[in-house]
């Protein structure tokens, strides 16, 4: 499906450097005004011939460029050819500071002979230059393996026509099609019907026909896409297809991470759009984390992006009503919901990134009980009609032999949005499924190795593994994809309404972990458990709400793999 980001197209090449063109073309619209082009392993430049002094000379750095072609001109009479190259390099806003993706296209007259089939030739061998250069100038981030999307690949694109403000579509054609065209990248477009739709494409769907999944709606459609893969029989080739992502919902967290992790200035709404539709054209594809998330009715789901309960999860699902105002839903549900601020009761345990970690304030081992708990603990004693899961001892899903039939069957939920695991099948016919070696059965204390956090009274829980909640929302700032870390946030009881909106408001620029605030924790964790005792709230992983109840969660590093700059 795939070629290393780093292995050359070896007949374009000479000694690993892509040889240097140079040509003397004229401007499309004029015959008289002409240019002397120079294409580098790096750039292309560009200067107008001219016997005044002080000619002006453009450079274009290939890393910005996302194609180029070459074509006859509509008049049959017209003798030349025509290569045109398309940019989208960092410039300065219109009409605010700072800078952001623009397009910019180049465009040259190739009329050197009067035979127009040798003209075409030699437009057709610039503009192919051109493409292999840029391939081999996408833009790395250092200390980080990439891949490729496979070139010419073949792109299955997902758009949600209802999902934020009901404008996916429209921001599709009028923004993200164009650019594809330049980066001759084909396409199908699949437009989803009804909640699940994706989810039963990509399950049903022959994936060596695609070289990649895009999805063009908000986090909720990726969310249906990841565990429609994950219940296929061949989940383990399936989840390697290479995920990308165009923000057309309200929140659209991951396509703000995404952006944020290719080390661009900061960017919203249709030059978020346009940074994300940039990377997909140049096609650099990394590792994504996923989390295995348990309920307490066995059912299971993976997760790209969050679990959250109480105050981030109630803003989620109540701001719903407000959907058609788009990414502004938070602002006004953050509001309201501040004005009753909820306070919940529940129990959290984690598994700490350090072995020997420095405990929280008020947290406490696992293997010392609380002291004069007010309610048994669930962490250590929790009746439930569970089928354990596997043991945190099996280390690896490649040879697991259950005895239990159950341990490998996920029950489908009356929230359609949950996974029914469909187990891959070993050469001995025993279904495997991919094992949460470091959970224990929700039925079952946590290790001595977690840490049971002391307080019971919670305004929220948050466990995020993307640097961004929403576009506005800087969550984690030094989050990864593929760091292998839940980030776990939660906030105590005590908080007065003007300092978790303090909190919020300085999320906007990363900056809520430097407020100061006492009641504000942050934990690097492998895995956790929350334990809700508050009869009624709302549970979300990744925005969708999902069962209310005892959970637990694992990261699972590297799992899956984005296509990102």
């Amino acid at each position: 499906m795939e070629r290393g980001a780093s292995e050359p197209d070896p007949s374009r090449q000479r000694n690993g450097v892509v040889a240097a063109l140079y040509g003397e073309f004229t401007d499309t619209f004029n015959d008289r005004v002409r240019y002397s082009v120079s294409l580098t392993e790096s750039a292309l430049t560009v200067q107008r011939i001219s016997s005044s002094p002080g000619r002006s000379k453009v450079v274009f750095n290939l890393t910005d460029c996302i194609g180029c072609r070459a074509y006859r001109g509509p008049d049959s009479a017209d003798v030349g050819a025509y290569f045109k190259a398309y940019f989208y390099p960092f410039k300065r806003r219109w009409m605010s500071a700072g800078v952001a993706r623009q397009r910019v296209e180049q465009c040259f007259r190739v009329a050197l002979v009067q035979d127009p089939l040798a003209n075409l030739q030699e437009a057709e061998r610039w503009a192919h230059a051109i493409r292999d250069a840029s391939v081999l100038q996408a833009p790395r981030r250092d200390g980080v393996a990439y891949t490729e999307v496979r070139r010419p690949c073949r792109v299955m694109i997902l758009v949600n026509p209802h999902s934020g403000r009901g404008q996916a579509l429209q921001l599709f054609t009028g923004h993200v099609q164009g650019m594809l065209t330049e980066a001759a990248v084909p396409y199908t477009l699949v437009i989803t019907e009804h909640q699940n739709h994706a989810r039963e494409v990509v399950r049903k769907a022959d994936l060596t026909q695609w070289d990649a999944l895009v999805i063009m709606s908000g986090d909720g459609l990726l969310f249906e896409v990841i565990n429609g893969l994950m219940e296929r029989e061949d989940w383990q080739e399936a989840i390697q297809t290479p995920l990308g992502i165009l923000p057309g919902g309200s929140g659209n967290a991951l396509a703000a991470s995404v952006h944020h992790y290719s080390q661009s200035p900061p960017a919203w709404n249709e030059e978020l759009l346009l940074s994300c539709g940039f990377m997909l054209c140049k096609g650099l594809v990394g590792s994504m984390d996923l989390v295995s998330i348990h309920l307490a009715s066995r059912q299971r789901l993976f997760s790209f992006l969050s679990l959250a309960w109480g105050f981030v999860a109630d803003v989620d699902i109540e701001s719903e009503k407000y959907r058609h105002v788009g990414a502004i839903r938070f602002l006004m549900g953050t509001l309201v919901r501040l004005a009753t601020l909820r306070v919940y009761q529940g129990r959290l345990a984690y598994l700490p990134v350090k072995e020997a970690p420095k405990l929280p304030k008020g947290s406490i081992k696992a293997n010392h009980p609380p002291p004069t708990p007010q309610h048994p603990s669930l962490c250590s004693s929790l009746s439930c009609r569970l089928i354990p899961n596997p043991s945190p001892s099996q280390k690896s899903h490649h040879n697991h032999n259950s005895t239990n039939s159950n341990h490998n069957t996920i029950t489908k939920s009356s929230n359609n949005a949950i996974t029914t695991m469909r187990p891959e099948t070993q050469s001995d016919g025993k279904a495997v499924a991919l094992v949460d070696s470091l959970l224990p059965g929700l039925d079952q204390p946590v290790p001595e190795s977690w840490t049971v956090v002391r307080e019971e009274d919670f305004v929220l829980v948050l466990a995020i593994y993307q640097s961004h909640l929403a576009e506005d929302l800087w969550t984690v700032p030094g989050a990864m994809a593929d760091d292998g870390h839940i980030h776990l946030f939660y906030v105590t009881a005590g908080i007065s309404r003007p300092a978790l909106l303090r909190l919020f408001l300085a999320m906007e620029k990363g900056a809520h972990l430097a407020c100061g605030c006492p009641h504000l924790v942050y934990e690097k964790v492998k895995a956790l458990r929350l334990e809700p005792i508050s009869p009624q709230g709302v549970i979300t992983v990744d925005g969708e709400m999902v069962e209310y109840g005892p959970v637990q969660a694992q990261i699972h590093p590297g799992l899956a793999r984005l296509i990102c700059g």
